[in-house]
């Protein structure tokens, strides 16, 4: 492939067009489809702010609920242990995760839409990575994506945001590196680890990420790194002192059947649920359910036609039908 470079006079001029059509700094620019969504510099420039404040979501509905309250809606790829019934995030395809995507902004008005890169989609290489998040940003118009690693993915961070591709970042506990780690343990329990652990923070805020999850970590060290990088970070089981909250919906509404440590159960839907069904099961056997407010009377306000009434009069009305479609038909001439 030819390589085209162009001389450094095109590029100044440009440039200098470029300028020409972007206003100066503070003037509002008046479009057609003004975006009211938080982007991703909305969220970085929230550091040492009030805090942000995150869930999970992966449909429509809880997308628009959760949208009055949240600043951002992570769809992650929790969405296979929660919604799909996997083990692990690992088994989560990329077709899973758009379509999920899809339904979240689409339900969703005001908060940022932050997808996660499923495991395999991005490790590969920076232009894998940028080829399979570029496929998330355009099928689901969401905001950002976000990819677990620290060290080992600041190459692939820089690569994707020097592209146009916000990154959020996820160093701790990496639920897609769980077969490594041996199962989802707290990280950070000894000090000896800690330096490891902030050097990823560092090298991931470092490499353009707007935004970092420390997941699973002890508050000390949390708080540590909270204070020791420039971008937001945002705990789930790691420290008050973060810049911001996230926990997995059902968890929090008291839908998950087990739930980690870290999480408060702020509602009991699971137990509201189990009621409302078993309520909605006896009145069915007992035919209580439907009653007459959820059925459809007969058009005119015969309020004496039964059921039984409307099937007679239907069967007689037929009948009647048939009778005179017979009686219209001309005979039929014998064959010779």
């Amino acid at each position: 492939m030819q390589c085209v470079v162009e001389p450094p006079l095109t590029r100044i001029m440009a440039g200098e067009a470029l300028s020409r059509m972007v206003p100066p700094a503070g003037d509002h620019v008046s479009t057609h489809n003004e975006r009211r969504r938080l982007m991703a510099p909305d969220i970085a420039a929230r550091k040492g702010g009030e805090p942000i404040v995150a869930l999970t979501s992966y449909h429509a509905h809880t997308a628009s609920i959760a949208d009055a309250h949240c600043d951002f809606l992570l769809v992650g790829d929790s969405l296979g242990m929660v919604m799909h019934g996997y083990e692990t995030t690992v088994p989560v395809p990329l077709d899973l995760m758009i379509m999920h995507a899809k339904a979240v902004v689409r339900g969703s008005k005001k908060a940022l839409v932050v997808v996660d890169m499923p495991f395999g989609t991005y490790e590969e290489s920076p232009p894998v990575a940028f080829r399979n998040a570029a496929r998330v940003m355009k099928e689901t118009d969401c905001g950002a994506v976000k990819l677990e690693g620290g060290r080992r993915m600041a190459d692939t961070i820089r690569y994707l945001v020097d592209r146009g591709i916000p990154v959020m970042g996820h160093i701790g506990l990496t639920p897609q590196s769980i077969h490594v780690l041996g199962g989802f343990k707290t990280q950070g329990r000894s000090i000896d680890q800690w330096h490891a652990i902030e050097e990823d923070a560092r090298l991931v805020s470092e490499a353009g990420a707007f935004a970092i999850v420390l997941e699973a970590m002890t508050a000390p060290l949390a708080e540590r790194i909270t204070g020791a990088i420039a971008i937001p970070t945002i705990g789930i089981g790691a420290s008050p002192g973060c810049d911001g909250q996230i926990l997995v919906m059902e968890d929090m509404l008291g839908l998950s059947p087990r739930v980690p440590k870290f999480v408060k159960e702020f509602g009991a839907i699971g137990k509201a649920i189990d009621r409302a069904i078993g309520l909605y099961a006896a009145e069915v056997r007992s035919r209580t359910f439907p009653s007459q407010e959820h059925t459809y009377a007969v058009k005119g306000g015969d309020s004496a036609a039964s059921p039984a009434n409307v099937v007679a009069m239907a069967t007689d009305t037929n009948d009647a039908a048939l009778a005179a479609s017979r009686a219209t038909k001309k005979p039929r001439t014998p064959r010779t």
